[in-house]
């Protein structure tokens, strides 16, 4: 495979600077101004999922309270003016004045990014043995991102109260407003309108045109978020209430309430059939060299074809898994595999894929220091969590297998008509995938920000590394010819992949589907959408192993793109140098270290950007996709062709490991990558 060698950085003129560049000139962003600045890198996004985080962050730090022992009732109120109120009663977030900061602890709570009482859950006196919010974290972002933001406090015999505007500015301080009895916090907070909001195209107008629209809290999402919080912690209520002029009777007021986790299972038995066997819950706390890890699991084998497994750490939702969803589905696969070879049920072993069919599972682990991947908490990273929840569950379902030899037959014979049926249909599956699937009259992604022209030569197509910075290029682009498609993480490594595996890949069906070519044997390149593929990755180790990943997809099965030079590489700029009203992008350590031969390093400091998402649009825009101003690098075959880079891609994607050291080793001094 070969790239252009990019063209040398031009100096451009920035007359929006000041003349004299001195320590002035360094802005440092204040209490909570970084999070109104980039709240994508705090709440995932600024849409409906954006919105909804902020609600998930204000119930959890009331669920702690519940997991506590402190509370029992939970009330969401959602209020006609745009508002929504969430009301527990927990102890209250402490009133009082902190000894060191010489403030309120709850001013501190809701108004500073590390301040809160979950930060010493490691020590046997704290506030709290495990938590999934952290007051101060998820309090002190929404209130960044409100427009108002209402606190009131049951402690000690009074009503506390303190209010904040604009992104948690201070009205007054937090104060007494009444004696009452009782115990609590109250929330309320109005979502600002300049951060919630989207610029569309206007169906109802002419070509281009485009409309504002402001995102509103969803009931729906609101009440199964919260029905399963519920199942999660037996003998907490949840209250809802929708006292929007638009709400239906029925809307008005819904209870959640459950005395057993193992219920949880009930809201997936619709879709997934008549049950096997009876439901299994399995319940256990773990020592660790980190501590202890409370592990609960509710499992049952339907008749349906579906599996639905849902995760929850100290009572976040993990839609994305993590280490507790890896341990309980690898014990689960050992425990039917030697169950089943022990008592000669089975004659070939079972696979993953076999057990699952038909599963409903729920598993929860509560753990001291939960270790999220992100703010948005969608995935665990616990590495002592996948060993708690492997003993528990080979433990207890190896004994309920023991003692119920029909249950465990049942669920066995489940799995082995699961591997025929896969077995027998997976040729079929895979002629219909090939002539069927992704021949570019499906719809459109909804992640795809797609460009308004309809005609392929001009259209450029940037596949994006993560949400950050494909909200920052849809700010950036010109909406008539570019369009932008986010990719979540790596996506499958195609290389010696069944097409059929390929094609289950989320993130592979949306880019297949946004070329509208088709892929394999199946493509047809004159449906090409796009003239321009642009792979737009961060300059570091992931953003390198990314690009990699897309040319093997393209390689393997799209490899008309690249021999009609259809595919590009973007080259951002690693470096900025500022002199005056003088800037200069630098592409590459060494052409910095050039740059420096010529020029006074302490005249032209340098500022290093470590990924596409530290770039405003403005800086995305004229280094990385104006047309005028970019470089780009065409990808093409050497001069063995397609057939030649085959060796390459065997050698840096495929299983064996000891060609792939070896090419490090030889290369290794001359990669210029950012760790």
């Amino acid at each position: 495979m070969a790239t252009a060698t990019p063209k040398p950085p031009e100096l451009s003129q920035d007359t929006s600077g000041n003349a004299d560049y001195g320590a002035s000139m360094i802005k440092k962003l204040k209490g909570l101004e970084a999070v109104r600045k980039r709240p994508g890198m705090y709440i995932g996004d600024t849409g409906v999922k954006g919105l909804h985080h902020c609600v998930w962050e204000i119930v959890d730090n009331s669920v702690d309270e519940a997991v506590a022992g402190f509370c029992n009732r939970i009330e969401v109120t959602l209020n006609a003016d745009g508002s929504l109120m969430v009301q527990d009663n927990g102890r209250g977030i402490p009133t009082g004045i902190h000894p060191e900061e010489g403030i309120s602890a709850a001013t501190m709570a809701v108004t500073e990014l590390h301040a809160g009482g979950k930060f010493d859950n490691d020590k046997d006196g704290g506030a709290y043995k495990t938590s999934g919010g952290l007051h101060g974290v998820g309090a002190s972002v929404v209130n960044a991102l409100s427009s108002r933001f209402e606190m009131r406090i049951v402690q000690g015999g009074f009503l506390w109260g303190q209010d904040f505007i604009d992104g948690g500015k201070p009205v007054e301080k937090l104060g007494q407003i009444k004696a009452q009895k009782g115990h609590g916090t109250m929330i309320r907070f109005w979502p600002d309108k300049t951060i919630f909001r989207d610029t569309i195209d206007d169906e109802n107008g002419q070509e281009g045109d485009t409309k504002e629209i402001f995102y509103s809290f969803d009931l729906s999402i609101i009440n199964k978020r919260l029905q399963l919080m519920s199942y999660l912690n037996p003998g907490l209520e949840f209250i809802v209430r929708d006292e929007r002029d638009e709400a239906k009777p029925e809307d008005k007021e819904v209870r959640f309430f459950s005395d057993s986790f193992i219920g949880i299972l009930d809201l997936y038995a619709a879709e997934l059939g008549a049950p096997v066997v009876e439901p299994i819950l399995m319940e256990k706390t773990v020592k660790t060299a980190q501590g202890e890890v409370y592990v609960r699991v509710a499992a049952r084998v339907f008749e349906g074809e579906k599996t639905k497994v849902v995760t929850f750490a100290n009572n976040i939702y993990t839609p994305g898994g993590g280490t507790h969803e890896t341990g309980f589905k690898s014990a689960l696969l050992r425990t039917i595999n030697k169950y089943g070879t022990d008592n000669k049920i089975l004659k070939d072993t079972l696979t993953g894929e076999d057990v699952q069919e038909g599963l409903a599972a729920a598993v929860l682990v509560r753990v001291r220091d939960a270790k999220f991947e992100g703010q948005t908490k969608d995935k665990l990273g616990n590495r002592e969590v996948q060993g708690a929840v492997q003993t528990v569950v080979y433990e207890l379902l190896s004994k309920m297998f023991e003692e119920n030899p029909k249950s465990a037959k049942d669920w066995l014979n489940r799995g082995v008509r699961a591997a025929k049926a896969r077995e027998a249909a997976r040729r079929a599956r895979d002629l219909v995938s090939q002539k069927k699937e992704f021949t570019g009259n499906m719809a459109l992604p909804g992640k795809l920000a797609d460009c308004q022209s309809s005609e392929p030569s001009e259209c450029e197509l940037f596949l994006v590394e993560g949400d950050s910075a494909g909200g920052s290029a849809k700010q950036a682009r010109d909406r008539a010819t570019q369009a932008i498609l986010p990719l979540r993480g790596k996506i499958l490594n195609s290389h010696r992949a069944e097409l059929a595996n390929v094609y289950k890949s989320e993130e592979v069906k949306n880019i297949v589907i946004a070329l509208g070519t088709g892929a394999g044997q199946q493509i047809d390149i004159s449906k090409l959408r796009y003239h321009k593929v642009v792979i737009m990755t961060d300059a570091d180790v992931d953003g390198a192993h990314i690009a990699t990943l897309l040319l093997t997809l393209f390689h393997n099965y799209l490899p008309a793109l690249i021999e009609g030079g259809y595919v590009y590489v973007a080259m951002p700029p690693l470096f900025k140098v500022k002199k005056g009203t003088k800037s200069h992008y630098i592409a590459s350590e060494a052409d910095l270290a050039r740059f420096y031969q010529t020029h006074e390093k302490s005249e032209w400091p340098a500022q290093r950007f470590k990924g596409l998402g530290e770039m405003n649009p403005e800086q995305l825009w004229e280094t990385t996709m104006d047309p005028m101003a970019r470089t780009l690098g065409r990808v093409t075959y050497g001069d063995g062709g397609a057939a030649g880079a085959v060796i390459t891609f065997d050698m840096l994607m495929g299983e064996e490991v000891p060609p792939r050291r070896k090419f490090i080793e030889e290369n290794a001094e001359m990669a210029d990558v950012d760790v």
